[in-house]
């Protein structure tokens, strides 16, 4: 029995070693690529600030801890009763970098915001937005998103017309997100806010880079005190990453000492010692000589 040869053998593997010898540079070029994107030694952290719009005296916790701080972003809630001031205050200062704060709850007992939409499904009996997002044990029944009967058409709405709002008033917003995590509510309204985030060319996240959440300081540190030394103690130990952090600046003064709600009493004391990390010479100092980059969302998504 006679076995040809097929023609063009030596052809082939000639061809099939190319081809390995292509694959094994993409890869190499692939793999050093990704090295160089690393940050190799550089540390960036996103100090964002939460809920200006909500009062005079968050105003003017933000702005300071812009100003005279380390924070680089902050969230808008455009039904807030203080939106006015607060685009005032963010177009004055048009190097702070501003999100939509998306806003469904009006979580403070002893002051409320109402809908810019008319929106039945999302809103108690007298015409304000549901405190909470989940049921609590220490709220009346009936007083969260969650036990509502709410219709995503209705959230949609509302969504757009407060991004169209802040988007006027403010025109260099670079992000949205959600006020007290109201994405986590249901699936459909997470896709929601990715949706209208594309349409309306918004980042929802600073993940170009992968931005781990760093907490600054313990739950047991109460006091400014403790938090800045606690801070400056996470500071100086960070790693080289990217990292980012939240919470609420504000001041210790008779209006914000009127904002509560049943089991956050101590409002004023707790944003006020959040404004006081965030201005303090201590910490600045301290990311000074760990050379970190302190970053927006606009700057860690460009």
């Amino acid at each position: 029995m006679i076995i040809h040869t097929m023609p063009g053998t030596k052809a082939f593997k000639s061809i099939i070693i190319n081809m390995k010898t292509k694959l094994i540079l993409i890869l190499l070029l692939i793999v050093s690529n990704y090295i160089n994107c690393q940050p190799s030694g550089e540390i960036k952290i996103l100090i964002r600030g939460d809920d200006i719009g909500s009062s005079h005296t968050a105003n003017v916790a933000c702005i300071e801890s812009y100003k005279n701080g380390i924070m680089r972003s902050v969230e808008l809630m455009v039904p807030g009763p203080w939106f006015p001031e607060a685009v005032r205050l963010l177009n004055e200062n048009p190097g702070l970098d501003v999100g939509v704060h998306l806003v469904i709850t009006s979580e403070w007992n002893d002051i409320k915001w109402r809908p810019l939409t008319c929106c039945p499904s999302l809103v108690d009996q007298d015409g304000y937005f549901f405190p909470m997002i989940w049921p609590r044990s220490d709220f009346p029944k009936g007083t969260s998103l969650k036990e509502a009967q709410w219709k995503i058409e209705e959230i949609e709405k509302e969504f757009r017309a407060q991004i169209e709002m802040a988007k006027r008033y403010v025109p260099h917003v670079s992000h949205v997100n959600c006020h007290m995590g109201c994405e986590s509510c249901a699936p459909e309204i997470a896709k929601l806010v990715n949706k209208l985030a594309e349409e309306y060319k918004l980042k929802t996240k600073p993940f170009k880079e992968s931005y781990k959440y760093l907490p600054l300081w313990k739950k047991e540190d109460t006091t400014a005190e403790t938090r800045i030394a606690s801070t400056v103690k996470t500071i100086k130990a960070v790693k080289p990453g990217n990292y980012i952090f939240v919470d609420h600046p504000g001041l210790d003064t008779p209006e914000m000492r009127a904002i509560w709600h049943t089991g956050y009493e101590n409002v004023a004391t707790d944003r006020d010692a959040v404004t006081k990390v965030f201005t303090s010479d201590e910490v600045k100092k301290a990311i000074n000589e760990k050379g970190i980059i302190l970053v927006s969302y606009k700057e860690s998504t460009e």
